[in-house]
This record gives C-alpha cells, sequence and structure tokens, in this order.
C-alpha cells in the first residue's frame, strides 16, 4: 500500500518530456515541460532529464525536494518494451515512495480509458495500437516507418510524394496537390530524391495535412490516399477488438482528419480519450484524477 501523499507523473516521449504533480485528491498542483529522454540513446542522459524535470515540477509545487519519501513517481517512456528494462528505469530512481515505469502507450492507453481494461489507436506521425485487459498490456503495430506504420501522418505524406512522382514521369495523372508537392521541390526530380534519401517520417508527416485538405477539395487521388490511412486504422480497431477490447480510444495529431474517412459503425465507437498520457503514469502509480467536472 503506498504511502504517497503526492503523485507525479511523467510522459517521457522521443521529442520531448511532460510531468505533472497531483495531490492525494487529484487536484493538479504543477507542471512542467522538458527535452525527450530516450533512455535507449543515453541512459544515464535519459534518467538525468527526468530527475531535472521531476524537480522543477516539486519546486514549482512549493514542495521540499528531500521530501521524496512522501511522493510516488509514474513514468511513461518511449520505446520501454521490456519488464527488465522497465526494473532498471525504477531502481535507478530511489528514494520515493513508489516508482513505477511503463512504456509510454501504455500509460497514455491508462490515461485515455482509466485503469481498467481498454484499448488505444495512436495516429501521428507512426500508428500503433495497444490493447489492456487485465494488467497486461498487447502492443499492435507501432513497428516503424520502414515496416509499419500504416495510416499514419508519415505514410500519408510518402504516398503523397510518391505520386508526385509518378505524375512528374507520366505514370498516372498530375493532381493540383502533385504539382503543389513538385513545386517544393522546383519541379525538380532529382531534388525530390536528394531530400527522400535523408528524409524522416516527420519530415514526410508535415505534408499530411496538405493531403487532407486537397482530398476536402475532392481531388481523387488525394482521397484514395487518405482513404487507405483510414482502412489501415480500422485494420487496428479490429485487431484490437478480436483481442476482447471493448472500449477503444484514439489520439494523435491524424486522428481527427481520419475519423470522417472510417466507417459510421467504427467512428462511433472511436472514443475521445478521458484524460492524456500524463495523468495516465499518475494513475499507472496509484494516484488519482479530479472528479468529472473538476478541472482542477
Amino acid at each position: 500500500m503506498s504511502t504517497a501523499q503526492f503523485f507525479i507523473g511523467v510522459d517521457g516521449g522521443a521529442t520531448r518530456c511532460r510531468a505533472r504533480m497531483r495531490a492525494a485528491s487529484g487536484r493538479a498542483l504543477a507542471e512542467e515541460t522538458g527535452p525527450a529522454a530516450n533512455i535507449y540513446v543515453d541512459f544515464e542522459a535519459g534518467l538525468g532529464a527526468i530527475g531535472k524535470l521531476v524537480a522543477a515540477v516539486i519546486a514549482k509545487a512549493g514542495l521540499d525536494p528531500t521530501s521524496r519519501g512522501k511522493m510516488a513517481l509514474g513514468v511513461g517512456l518511449a520505446g520501454l518494451s521490456s519488464a527488465q528494462d522497465a526494473a532498471r528505469v525504477a531502481a535507478a530512481l530511489p528514494g520515493w515512495a513508489r516508482v513505477e515505469a511503463a512504456n509510454d502507450a501504455v500509460t497514455a492507453c491508462i490515461g485515455a480509458n482509466g485503469t481498467g481494461d481498454g484499448g488505444l489507436i495512436i495516429v501521428g506521425t507512426g500508428t500503433a495500437g495497444i490493447a489492456r485487459i487485465a494488467g497486461a498490456a498487447k502492443i499492435v503495430g507501432g513497428r516503424g516507418f520502414l515496416l509499419g506504420d500504416d495510416g499514419s501522418g508519415a505514410r500519408i505524406g510518402a504516398d503523397a510524394m510518391r505520386a508526385a512522382m509518378r505524375a512528374f514521369d507520366g505514370l498516372e495523372p498530375m493532381s493540383g496537390l502533385s504539382r503543389a508537392l513538385l513545386a517544393e521541390f522546383d519541379s525538380d526530380p532529382l531534388r525530390m530524391m536528394t531530400w527522400a534519401h535523408s528524409a524522416k517520417p516527420g519530415d514526410y508527416g508535415a505534408f499530411a495535412p496538405r493531403v487532407f485538405e486537397a482530398a476536402r477539395a475532392g481531388e481523387s487521388g488525394a482521397r484514395e490516399i487518405v482513404g487507405r490511412a483510414a482502412t489501415a486504422v480500422v485494420a487496428i480497431f479490429r485487431a484490437l477488438e478480436a483481442r476482447g477490447v471493448e472500449q477503444i480510444a484514439i489520439v494523435g495529431g491524424v486522428a481527427e482528419s481520419l475519423r470522417t474517412y472510417v466507417p459510421s459503425e467504427v467512428e462511433a465507437r472511436l472514443r475521445r480519450p478521458k484524460h492524456d498520457a500524463v495523468d495516465g503514469a499518475v494513475l499507472l502509480v496509484g494516484g488519482a484524477l479530479p472528479a468529472p467536472g473538476d478541472l482542477s
């Protein structure tokens, strides 16, 4: 049984980290944002970034930093993939009343659905699904740009770039979207190819909003690309459903744009998350959240 009086949740993403402290009642006391903490690039540096962020949120709450024995710390980390790694992270953060670490998809799922069973589809630069049943989590997808991420912003952008190149070569009709994407590279296919050699998923994902814009304007090629992405998200939904998950939430930068294109039966069942991944980390470590209607 935890003796903690305060609960800190950390969402350690690959781009940035966020931390939030709540009292035992669930009342929010402080929030802070810091740089990414990738423990697989540099374990010590990653844990150091988390330590600085947590120290900052404690200071912002006006609490004594030496009273960690009264605080519980929940950490969701991008890429955390095993119980052994979770235990290593927890062991590297001594002095707290309780420490729990998990993959950030797990804490996002807990935030979205609460501590009970539930599923989550993440549709941003990449895609992944997670089913959490009886406390055990199963990841679906999330295999990266080369081997997965179907339905993602990166895949949508890449498909649009491929269509633009085909249009340039006369292999398919030139659309307004393809013409606009080619113009980004002065209609020079060699420039586009050079860019593609070093482009990261996020670089492709940056073009996704333009694909949705073209789809809304009625361009058939853009609608086809978005339709494939929606089909991929529905496949994740069905895979989670097959694992026994009944309530499934969807989050991510592309999520709302894609909702329009999934079948109405699926769209009606895709819930918006109750809380974010930071509060998921608070719940992971035994904290409480405000009652419905309480905005604190």
